[in-house]
């Protein structure tokens, strides 16, 4: 549980999943439009009326009042495969001081990291929200993050619930996961791991502020539908369980097969990948809140689908094989010293044959 500490981590420590979350809310999602609620194709407008009327910076790094308008309205789709016009940005640099992100600092956003988390609640955080510009038309380039965020809020709207109490009565309790949440009962919240990360001069692990035990015992002001749940290994074990049957679990069925061949399709054009650039996806496509793989490679052949989470959370499944692979750590550099990778390569080598 930590550095130098003696208890150990148990199959049911909970652990923060960070961007792990993203494949859940695109779940949920799709639930809403099972429902009629929602329509992939359908303007956000209706339910998010802070998008309406959007305007589209000429160039990414000049001045917010330089704008054209959008050709078309973002749709629910767009959320769920992050082409809403929006996201993070990763280069030339990691969050440059664009006009575009220092105004949405200074609005105390987060767009970027799960922590420290915005003090605005969902709608406060979508009239704010509404004030920028896009960066791209809708439609157009892959961007990382911003659409969870977003689709978090749509999903609570068009639920006509807390976004928490609705995955709660559609996925949390069915699927029997019992401590995933955005808040967690104080007994499980105490075992939550210290979170880790290397020292950049010495190489050391060194505990992180991140978010403390005591949040997790109340709900956050913005429950974060890119990265704002913990979770334990069986609980996301039987959430990538219910995906690989197809949306049945236990035999009843939750989502519709249709449904999940969505979610775990890439659903980018060439262009789009090519301009996504090899961070985050590092080669792979984009289904619904999720990475999918478009060719083969060490791992497997095409279609394997899953994610990961910032603070080294890692998940994906092979449905060729009938495979599942999950690690959860709180050490930040699991994800970018090539542990994830290798631990990726051991469990697809372990499971035989590909």
């Amino acid at each position: 549980m930590s550095l130098g500490g003696g208890e150990p981590m148990r199959r049911g420590t909970p652990f923060r999943i960070a961007s792990l979350t993203k494949p859940i809310i695109a779940a949920a999602t799709m639930m809403l439009v099972e429902d009629g609620r929602l329509a992939l194709g359908e303007p956000v407008d209706r339910l998010l009326p802070e998008l309406a009327g959007r305007r589209v910076l000429t160039r990414i790094d000049g001045p917010l009042d330089r704008t054209v308008p959008a050709a078309r309205p973002i749709t629910v789709e767009d959320l769920l495969t992050f082409r809403m016009g929006h996201g993070m940005i990763f280069e030339p640099a990691f969050q440059p001081p664009y006009p575009i992100i220092t105004a949405a600092a200074d609005l105390q956003l987060v767009l970027d990291q799960p922590d420290p988390r915005t003090p605005l609640r969902p709608d406060e955080w979508m009239r704010r929200f509404g004030t920028l510009p896009l960066m791209w038309q809708p439609g157009q380039r892959w961007q990382y993050n911003t659409a969870g965020l977003v689709l978090g809020v749509l999903v609570a709207r068009a639920a006509r619930m807390p976004l928490e109490d609705f995955l709660r009565k559609r996925l949390f309790r069915p699927l029997g996961m019992s401590t995933t949440g955005f808040s967690l009962r104080p007994a499980d919240a105490a075992r939550l791991p210290v979170l880790y990360a290397a020292d950049p001069a010495t190489g050391e692990l060194q505990p992180q502020p991140g978010s403390q035990p005591g949040e997790w015992t109340r709900p956050p002001a913005f429950p974060s539908g890119a990265a704002g749940l913990a979770s334990t290994i069986d609980d996301y074990l039987a959430f990538s369980r219910f995906l690989l049957t197809g949306g049945v679990h236990h035999g009843r069925r939750l989502l519709s097969a249709r449904s999940v061949r969505r979610l775990t399709t890439n659903h980018l054009t060439p262009r789009q990948l090519a301009e996504a650039g090899q961070f985050p996806l590092t080669g792979r496509g984009w289904g619904y809140g999720m990475a999918v793989s478009v060719t083969p490679d060490e791992i497997s052949g095409p279609g394997r689908y899953g994610w990961e989470g910032g603070y080294g959370t890692v998940w994906f499944t092979d449905p060729r094989r009938d495979l599942i692979g999950i690690a959860l750590t709180q050490t930040v550099d699991f994800l970018f010293n090539g542990a994830a990778d290798e631990f990726q390569r051991l469990a697809s080598a372990a499971a035989g044959p590909r």
